[in-house]
This record gives structure tokens, C-alpha cells and sequence, in this order.
């Protein structure tokens, strides 16, 4: 457990253009959950977390997400729907406004840090209007020693005023919610949502551009463990493919859930100091080291507690993204420092639902590459409104929304990295079986977790004709055998029993593909683009 005594201090911010507010510095995570129910802003649940609504957004909001276009970004940064150009000038009055709104208020103020490699570590100082948010903040970024907190000085600044709404037409915003970062001033400022994820990852996407550019590090949207020889495995996934469940593993030592850099050193290292998981479903039987951490210090997000405090995880009357967020030192196995060696095996994790994609499969350079690219995953009835049957969706290197340059160059950088250190890559689907959603099935975890660990034990071993069938469709190499699991359960065209419409929905699937990619192809080698299904539908 780590010492939660707040330093003694006195800052002030002034020089942010916020005047006379109370400030309440570095306080403790006791401290900031009982300030929260103090303020009725959230109640404590039956295990000892604390549960609070973040209001209106419950999730991100990917369409007013700006990046400041400036001496540093205009010729640098990926232009598009996701990094969306903000206007200098209209940042500094935007900024006056939300430093206006701010003042004379109590606020909460942290100092803390990104990137446990220390050759990597960027300084960050959090205001926040909220002090559940300032919670969010302790639990995931990495905190100080108080040594290092009597000589902290900032690169980084996150301003969040959740209570603040931006006017679009004077402002410049789409509507009254905006996170915008700004390069030149080294600024996040987030305001008009509660919800605490834009808090990280508005350092993330400022670290998807930082450690590229000026650090030849590659940033990776993924989770990662290590086992006891020191063998690193890396998870890539978007929400809900199961990166932290996956990667959060009683017989090996967690670096970290959701970002980390590669660094030219030959290193992994974790972004923050804790996690960020989905909730949705939750059990103990199945998550146990997850379910543990929701205790005193984790907060709660949007969830529907029972009349005694208890979680209903399966209620998703509020929204399906459910979430907990915790200091990594909830979890009992952890690697400390956050920090591992090259990888030896990447996994590429879809929860595809359409139920086509083989459950566990071994890719080639030009294949990894490809779907690293694609980042395919898919959406099922419920999760965003319209959405009534199963729809692929395709975010780039896993992490579009946060990925300031162009898709292509970090997948060059992993490409290059992979074929350095000899990595192994598999695609992996923890989706559907036996028939697309509505008419299959979820992929069992308990099959996931062997054919995973099959791969790390070197279970699967080496590609060659007997071990492997190369998919018709998707050209995958599938394994035969997997230990722990039906030799039925491997093929996902045997679990549909409808040989016809099985192809016809992978064929359907192999057209998405391609149309997605249409976009990155001029940017990408022949080689990269014959990584992709090769067998078009009639």
C-alpha cells in the first residue's frame, strides 16, 4: 500500500489565469471520497468504492476532440475527422473562459506523472473541478514520492471544468462539451463532460505524438504482462475485446492495461499508474483480480447499486460502458517497476461479431501489419443507438481516436520492432462462435485464457502444414489442435454448421476490409497491402 499523506505545500494558479480559488492540493484518496459523498456528488458502495454518475456523458465524445494547429502540429498531424484543427486565437479566448469560470472556486489540484520509464517520464499537474475526478486522476497517473514532489516542476497541464459549457458558435466548438490539446502550450483543457476518461486520454493522445516524433519511441494503445523467465506479451484491443481481462492474469505480472511505449532500448513501459476497466458483466468467477480492486480508493462509474450498496453488474440502464477505475497496486501481481523487456508474442484482439474470424490464429509480417492498420472489431445491437445488427467497425492501430499522426507510421514503427525482436503475432477473436450475434454465441473465456496461454507456454509452436490450416477466406494460419480446447471450437466454419452462410457473412466481412483500407493503401507498401483477405465475394 502506498502512503497517502498529503504533503505540505503551497501553490498557486495564478499563472494559469485562475484567480483566488481555495485550492486543495494532493489529497488524499480517503480525503476525496468522503469530500465526494460530503457533497452529495456520490455514494459509497457495499465493497467500499465509490460510485458516482458523470452526468451527461458517459463515455467519450470522439467528434469534439480538437487539436490546436500551430507551428508544431499543422505539418505534422493527421488531419481528419479524428484530430479535428482548432484555431490559436480561439483556444486563448476559450481558455480566458473556462480560467474565468474556474476562479474563486475550491478546487482540486494534483501533481503527477506519465510514463514509467523514468528516461520517458512526463510531469502533469491536474485541476479539477470535481474531487471524485481528482481521484480519477491519483489512481491513474503515476504519483510522486513527496521527495519528488518538493522540486515537481510540469511539463504537462490538464485543466477540467466539467460544469462548463462552451457556447459552439462563439467559441469554436461543435457543442458545449470540448477536449482540446494544445502542443505549444503543453495544455489539455477538458470542459461541458464529467465523464474521467477524456482526463487520460487526452495525455495518451499528447503522448501518441510526443514519443514518435521527438523520442523514436512508438506509443501502442494495448495492455501487457510479463511471466516469470521475464517473457513480455502485449494485448492490443479496442473497448470490450477484453485487453484488460485478458492481460490482468493471476500467473503473470501486470505492467499495465491500456498504454505503453516501445522504446528503441528495447523496452515496454507502462503510461499510467493504474486502470481504467469495464465493468459490464463483471464476476468474480471470471475476473477475480478485477473484481478484488473495487474496493476503498477505486471509483465507480455509472453504475446501479442494489438497496444494500452491492453493483448490479449486468445493469446497463445507465450506459454499457460501465467503468472502475483503480491504483495499479490493487492488483496483487504487478510488475514494479511498470517496465518489461521486447515482447515475445502480440496478440490482436477482435470481438468480432459477426462469429467468422477464427477464435486464435498466427499472422505473418504483411498480415500484422494489415489488420494493426485495420484495428477491426465490431459493433452489436445496444451499444450506440441505430445500432440493431452487427456492424464492423474499424479504428487504426487500435486507438484511432487518439492517434495524432498518420495510421501508417506507427505501423511502420511496429512492423519495424516486430521484425527486430522476432515477435510473434496473433489475431485473436473473443467474440462471437457457432453464428454471427443474435444467432451464436460469445466465445467461452475460459478458451480464450488456453489458447493464449498455449501460445506463451509454446504450446502451438512452430507454423508448418500439419499444426495449421490456412483460412480460405481470410488466409490466417488457424492451429488444428489447441491444448484445452475442442478441436471443434478452432474452426469457426465447423461451429456454424451452415457451410453456406458462413462464407457468404466472411466474404461479406472480407468486402469491409477492403473498403476500409482503400484509405490507407496509398500510404502503404505492396507488401502491407497483400496482408489483407486476398478472396473477394462473387
Amino acid at each position: 500500500m502506498e502512503n497517502h499523506s498529503a504533503p505540505v505545500k503551497a501553490i498557486s494558479l495564478d499563472k494559469y489565469g485562475i484567480k483566488s480559488a481555495e485550492i486543495n492540493y494532493q489529497l488524499s484518496p480517503e480525503e476525496l471520497h468522503d469530500i465526494t459523498i460530503q457533497d452529495g456528488q456520490g455514494i459509497e458502495a457495499a465493497s467500499g468504492a465509490l460510485a458516482v454518475n458523470t452526468g451527461e456523458f458517459t463515455g467519450r465524445s470522439p467528434k469534439d476532440r480538437f487539436i490546436v494547429r500551430d507551428a508544431i502540429t499543422k505539418d505534422r498531424v493527421w488531419w481528419s475527422d479524428i484530430n479535428i484543427p482548432f484555431d490559436p486565437d480561439k483556444f486563448e479566448k476559450l481558455y480566458k473562459k473556462v480560467t474565468d469560470y474556474l476562479s474563486h472556486k475550491s478546487l482540486f489540484v494534483r501533481d503527477c506523472y506519465a510514463c514509467a520509464d523514468d528516461n520517458y517520464r512526463m510531469n502533469i499537474r491536474v485541476i479539477n473541478e470535481y474531487p471524485w475526478s481528482n481521484l480519477f486522476a491519483y489512481n491513474m497517473f503515476l504519483r510522486p514520492t513527496e521527495e519528488e514532489l518538493d522540486h515537481f516542476s510540469q511539463e504537462w497541464t490538464v485543466i477540467n471544468a466539467p460544469g462548463f459549457m462552451a457556447n459552439a458558435e462563439a467559441d469554436g466548438t461543435r457543442q458545449h462539451n470540448f477536449a482540446i490539446l494544445n502542443f505549444s502550450k503543453k495544455i489539455a483543457l477538458i470542459g461541458g463532460t464529467g465523464y474521467t476518461g477524456e482526463i487520460k486520454k487526452g495525455i495518451f493522445s499528447a503522448l501518441n505524438f510526443i514519443l514518435p516524433v521527438f523520442k523514436n519511441t512508438l506509443p501502442m494503445h494495448c495492455s501487457a504482462n510479463v511471466g516469470t523467465d521475464g517473457d513480455t506479451a502485449i494485448f492490443f484491443g479496442l473497448s470490450g475485446t477484453g485487453k484488460t481481462t485478458l492481460s490482468t492474469d493471476a500467473n503473470r505480472s501486470l505492467i499495465g492495461d491500456d498504454e505503453h511505449g516501445w522504446t528503441s532500448e528495447n523496452t515496454i513501459f507502462n503510461f499510467e499508474g493504474g486502470c481504467y476497466a469495464k465493468v459490464i458483466n463483471l464476476s468474480e468467477e471470471n475476473e477475480p483480480e478485477i473484481f478484488k480492486a473495487i474496493k476503498k480508493g477505486a471509483l465507480l462509474e455509472n453504475v446501479v447499486l442494489d438497496e444494500k450498496g452491492g453493483v448490479e453488474f449486468g445493469n446497463t440502464s445507465i450506459t454499457q460502458n460501465t467503468r472502475v477505475s483503480y491504483p495499479i497496486y490493487h492488483i496483487d501481481n504487478i510488475k514494479t517497476p511498470s517496465i518489461g523487456k521486447n515482447p515475445k508474442h502480440i496478440f490482436f484482439l477482435t470481438a468480432d461479431a459477426f462469429g467468422v474470424i477464427p477464435p486464435i490464429s498466427k499472422l505473418t509480417p504483411s498480415q500484422a501489419a494489415y489488420h494493426f492498420i485495420s484495428g477491426y472489431t465490431a459493433k452489436v445491437a445496444g451499444t450506440e443507438a441505430g445500432v440493431i445488427e452487427p456492424q464492423p467497425s474499424f479504428s487504426a492501430c487500435f486507438g484511432a481516436p487518439f492517434m495524432p499522426l498518420h495510421p501508417a507510421k506507427y505501423a511502420e514503427m511496429l512492423s519495424k520492432k516486430m521484425i527486430e525482436a522476432g515477435v510473434n503475432v496473433w489475431l485473436v477473436n473473443t467474440g462471437w462462435t457457432g453464428g454471427p450475434y443474435g444467432v451464436g454465441k460469445r466465445m467461452e473465456l475460459k478458451y480464450t485464457r488456453a489458447m493464449i496461454n498455449a501460445v506463451l507456454n509454446g504450446d502451438l509452436g512452430l507454423y508448418n502444414y500439419e499444426d495449421y490450416h490456412i483460412h480460405s477466406v481470410f488466409g490466417v494460419a488457424q492451429p488444428r489442435t489447441c491444448p484445452g480446447v475442442p478441436t471443434s471450437v478452432l474452426s469457426p466454419r465447423a461451429t456454424w454448421n451452415d457451410d453456406e452462410a458462413y462464407y457468404k457473412t466472411a466474404f461479406k466481412l472480407t468486402n469491409a476490409f477492403r473498403e476500409n483500407f482503400k484509405k490507407f493503401e496509398m500510404h502503404c507498401s505492396e507488401e502491407i497491402r497483400r496482408g489483407g483477405p486476398q478472396r473477394y465475394a462473387f
